[in-house]
Order: structure tokens, then C-alpha cells, then sequence
């Protein structure tokens, strides 16, 4: 096994006050405020949020609340790794890799990992409990970069290696949302140590297309869905370095860009961001992005994605024959299609269709999603 050292988050006194400066500084510009959050990022929520941002945000409570965990580092395929191990409790915990997206970190795990980990303090069975290991993607937060774009395959490969060489890990259940979902996907259709995956979105398509009326239905209605979205996907598919020279200079940008996201991805009340988070969490998970000054490479994702083909897992119509758990929820950007196309794609073997939730489902719905994942664990053959 590869060796790895503990790492602690501590982000020096001058970087963050060069970054409340920056906010505290930031030149506010005149523009209608009258489009809600129509034409981007509310004008009026943004100063708001910038206020409490200089006045009230404390970073180092924050930064307290992530190395609670075990954190560490270790080099994986030429790149620094980062990574929480948080083994769980009781004789035989199964191991659970758990992979972020974009505009995510692991901050959307932090309500999270000890649930997996530890159900018996949260009310749940202790046989239930995982070894939760939860990494930076490469070029995000506090992992290294990569020495090129990586999309979600490569990304892949990295997680296999750090589960099995670095951790010694046989076999593992691979988790995600976002680009983690299509991470876990690649896990369970090209890594055999991967024994079952469980994703709460679908980015993958087949090479066939869409099937019968319902299927086309759906295709269509994407389509049209996604045409809103599309500005920021091209940009950081195409592009990202262009964009990245503002953003790296700005922390109220970066914040924008991010917050739009979290507003539009979210099942939210009455279109406030806050129904769902507390600007705590919104902030926390935009810091990372600045302290580590990772805004730049880790849109690279979106390029390396493209420069891989794009969505299609199997240009021979194969899919992943490992378990498939698959969690429905409602206001998931990225519209889930009728089971009977994701079934030409994986072997689902569970289907839930949430009540609630959308894009972020660790942080949005924990309880729910966990409990999915419990489900999806209990019944899989693990003496296979």
C-alpha cells in the first residue's frame, strides 16, 4: 500500500483577511434588481450576503467543524490527494467513497459523513455503518491539480487507486451526485474493486438514444430545460481559463457564480436560497473554492469531460452490470429519465423516487439520501 499523512486546514491570518478586504472593497455597480434572480445572481441577496460575510462569517469556525474528521493526504497517480477517513463503527464497517461535484466540496458532506459512519449515534443500527472516505476531486479544493484537465473517467481511476493501493480496500460501494455520479459510474463499469455503485444523478447516455414516446418525451423536454443552463457549461467546457483570470481576482465573483447554482439546482422554498442553507453553509463551501485558489482547475472538469466523448458511457451500448442504486429526487437539475432508459445503462437494482430534494442531495435531504443508501447496502450479496 502507498503511504499517507495526515493533513489539518489551516488557512493563514492574512489570506483571509486579504479576502474580506476584497469583499468588504468590492465596487458595487449599478444594474435593475428588479429581475429576481432572472438574469443571474440577485443584486440585492448578493450585497446582503456580502454584509454578513465581512460583518459575521467566521471562517475558523468553520475551518473546526472540517478537521473534525481525518483528514489526509496521500500522492495518487501524480497527484496530491486529498481525502477524509472517517472509519466507521462496529466489526465489519463496508467502505463508501463518496464523490463531489461542481460547484461542490466536501462541505456538502459534513452533515453527513457521521451519519454514514456512526449510525448508532444519530438513532440507527450500528451494523449500517460505513467507512466513509470522501476526496477532493483532483484540481478541487484541497487536492493537488492535475497536470492536465481530467474529466470524471480519469477522475476515476484516481479513486481506484487511492481505495485499493493507497487504503487496501478489496472491494468498496462508490457514491455521488453531480460529477461524482458520473465518477461512480466510470467506478462501476471499469473498475472491478468497485462492487456496486449508488448515484442521485444521471449524466450518462446511451449510445442508441432515447427509446419509444416516453423516452423521447423526455429527451425533448432536456433539451429545452437546458438551454437556460448551457452559458456556464460551454464556458467551462471550452474556455474555463478565460473566465478563471476575473474569478481568481475576485471572491464576490466567484461567490456569484457559485450562489447562482445553488439557487437554480435547489428545491427551495419560495425562491429563498436560505428554505435550504444557512449562509454559513454557502459561504463555507465558496471558501474553499478561494483559499485554495482551485476556481480555475477545477472547471477544468467540464474540458476534460469533452476531450474523454462526452456522455456516452459504451459506444457499444454496454452498461454497468455492478448494482445500481439510484436516488429520484424531484428537482434534480438534470431531469432523471424513465427508468427504462437508465435500466439500458445500469443494472438497477433499487429506484427510489424521492418526495423532495434536488441537485445537492447530501446537504439538501441527508436523512433521505442515507437512508437510500443504507437500503441499497443491506442488499447487496457482499460475500460475492
Amino acid at each position: 500500500m502507498s503511504t499517507y499523512k495526515p493533513f489539518s486546514i489551516e488557512v493563514p491570518d492574512h489570506t483571509l483577511e486579504q479576502i474580506r478586504t476584497r469583499v468588504k472593497d468590492y465596487p458595487w455597480h449599478e444594474m435593475p434588481d428588479d429581475g429576481g434572480w432572472d438574469y443571474g445572481t440577485n443584486l440585492s441577496y448578493m450585497q446582503e450576503f456580502c454584509d454578513y460575510w465581512v460583518d459575521d462569517f467566521d471562517w475558523r469556525t468553520q475551518e473546526a467543524k472540517i478537521n473534525r474528521f481525518s483528514h489526509f493526504k496521500a500522492p495518487v497517480d501524480g497527484i496530491d490527494l486529498h481525502f477524509i477517513h472517517e472509519k466507521g463503527s462496529g466489526s465489519n464497517p463496508r467502505p463508501l467513497i463518496i464523490s463531489h461535484g461542481w460547484p461542490g466540496t466536501i462541505v456538502e458532506f459534513l452533515e453527513f459523513i457521521d451519519l454514514l459512519a456512526h449510525p448508532e449515534n444519530h438513532g440507527g443500527n450500528i451494523e449500517d455503518a460505513f467507512d466513509v472516505v470522501a476526496p477532493s476531486l483532483p484540481g478541487f479544493g484541497f487536492s493537488g491539480r492535475p497536470p492536465r484537465p481530467y474529466g470524471p473517467r480519469k477522475m476515476a481511476a484516481v479513486f481506484n487507486t487511492l481505495m485499493t493501493d493507497v487504503l487496501g480496500y478489496k472491494k468498496y460501494i462508490a457514491q455521488g451526485g453531480d460529477w461524482g455520479g458520473a465518477i461512480s459510474s466510470w467506478l462501476g463499469y471499469e473498475h472491478p474493486a468497485c462492487a456496486a455503485i449508488h448515484i442521485n444523478i444521471l449524466t450518462m447516455r446511451h449510445k442508441d438514444g432515447p427509446q419509444g414516446a416516453e423516452e423521447t418525451a423526455w429527451a425533448t423536454q432536456f433539451d429545452q430545460d437546458q438551454i437556460i443552463q448551457d452559458g456556464y457549461r460551454t464556458q467551462q467546457a471550452t474556455k474555463p481559463q478565460t473566465l478563471s483570470y476575473a474569478m481568481m481576482d475576485s471572491p464576490v465573483g466567484v461567490a456569484a457564480w457559485i450562489l447562482e447554482k445553488m439557487h437554480g439546482w435547489s428545491d427551495i422554498k419560495a425562491g429563498d436560497i436560505e428554505s435550504v442553507y444557512t449562509k454559513d453553509q454557502l459561504l463555507t463551501n465558496i471558501m474553499v473554492y478561494i483559499v485554495t485558489k482551485t476556481f480555475n482547475t477545477a472547471s477544468w472538469i467540464y474540458y476534460g469531460r469533452r476531450e474523454e466523448g462526452g456522455r456516452i458511457l459504451s459506444s457499444e451500448g454496454n452498461r454497468v452490470e455492478v448494482p445500481t442504486g439510484c436516488a429520484v429526487f424531484p428537482k434534480e437539475l438534470l431531469a432523471w429519465p424513465p427508468r427504462s432508459y437508465a435500466e439500458r445503462i445500469y443494472n438497477i437494482t433499487q429506484w427510489t423516487e424521492m418526495p423532495r430534494g434536488g441537485h445537492f442531495a447530501a446537504m439538501e435531504e441527508p436523512q433521505l439520501l442515507i437512508e437510500d443508501i443504507r437500503r441499497f447496502s443491506q442488499r447487496l450479496d457482499w460475500t460475492r
